[in-house]
């Protein structure tokens, strides 16, 4: 039987259960000096040039952003709708409304000319998505921003070494999140990173995470409990010394993919962006649910729709606005394996099936 190609795999070596098993046998075992350097370690890591909060999930880190820069009742920001729905749920689980905006085509991140066309008296920020891997247009974004006074924020949970011009992701925002959920391009088990822009972020972030205080007993404000481990810190500093030979290979991945796949349309990187390939997501023209079926059941290949149904449609956000762009993703969107631990042998498979598929009409 061919064994099957997931369309994502978690990479867990020696190294991270040896790290667990030193954090275990000191006793220091929820946030202490692991969360520490890893929030230090990660800035300079990505070259970030700023401060980094690390907390339990990229969830958590969206909602704690957007509360450290003051976004509650009455405001509104402007978000894709071809994203997660995590990035919704955050903005409203502050109070504040979050506001659908298309995508461009060839990114599939925010399109600035749709974002400004959805500007109101309200708005508050505009939250771009790196989705994919693939940074946002926030030179053209940030123009929108200024022109009405605004604020920007960053969704970088894919994007993970990602930047634009020279400019790392996760260092334009006010704040900047990204998730360290297993499947992403690095993991700390679960968790988030947030970079922040100024002290006065940073050290709002640090209140939010940790019931509303700095010191024991003297609270500041309503907090939570979205403190990360020692324990998930120490798999995150090991996994700081593999992302970038991870992204290397998963950048040499795509290149063959889009060497040789035939019949879809191929992710392009934009002119000065650094793709990082979270995803490596083609569009499929024709029958894109049957495409994918014949895949995994004549060739073992897995693939993933990510999103089928856009924010806009879910229940707790439905909205009667036009977003083409959009409705056309998520029919067409199909993300293929492209993880670092797949072999010459398993790209030629995926190469193989997806040509034979879409050639044959699936």
């Amino acid at each position: 039987m061919t064994e099957f190609i997931p369309p994502a795999k978690p990479l867990i070596g020696v190294e991270e259960r040896e790290a667990v098993d030193r954090v275990l046998r000191s006793g220091m075992i929820a946030q202490g000096p692991e969360v520490k350097a890893f929030e230090e370690e990660f800035a300079q890591h990505f070259g970030l040039g700023r401060a980094c909060v690390a907390v339990n999930s990229g969830t958590s880190g969206l909602h704690l952003g957007l509360l450290a820069c003051g976004i509650g009742v009455g405001d509104e920001v402007i978000v894709p709708s071809f994203t997660f729905a995590a990035t919704a749920n955050s903005v409203a689980l502050t109070g504040a409304t979050p506001v659908f905006a298309d995508i461009s085509a060839d990114d599939f991140c925010l399109d600035p000319a749709s974002v400004e066309a959805a500007v109101t008296e309200r708005t508050r920020a505009i939250m771009p998505v790196h989705l994919y891997g693939h940074p946002a247009k926030m030179r053209e974004l940030q123009a929108v921003a200024d022109r009405h006074g605004l604020l920007v924020f960053e969704d970088a949970a894919q994007a993970h070494g990602a930047s634009l011009d020279g400019t790392p992701v996760g260092a334009f925002g006010a704040f900047g999140m990204f998730s360290l959920y297993p499947t992403k391009n690095m993991t700390s088990g679960e968790g988030g990173m947030v970079s922040a822009a100024d002290d006065e972020v940073e050290r709002s972030l640090r209140l939010y995470r940790n019931q509303g205080m700095l010191q024991q007993y003297h609270n500041e404000v309503v907090g939570l409990n979205n403190r990360m481990t020692d324990i998930h810190a120490a798999i995150g500093r090991v996994q700081l010394t593999k992302v970038g030979a991870w992204t290397a290979q998963r950048q040499d991945n795509a290149a063959f993919l889009s060497k040789h796949l035939e019949g879809v349309t191929t992710p392009p990187t934009l002119p000065g962006a650094v793709h990082v390939f979270h995803q490596y997501t083609v569009r499929v023209a024709e029958d894109r649910d049957g495409v994918a079926a014949a895949l995994k059941q004549e060739y073992s290949v897995g693939s993933g729709m990510f999103y089928p149904v856009p924010n806009h449609r879910l229940k707790p956000f439905q909205s009667p606005v036009e977003l083409p762009e959009t409705e056309r993703a998520a029919k067409e969107c199909l993300s293929l394996p492209v993880h670092p631990s797949l072999s010459q042998e398993d790209l030629e498979r995926v190469v193989e099936a997806v040509n034979a598929v879409v050639k044959a009409g699936a």
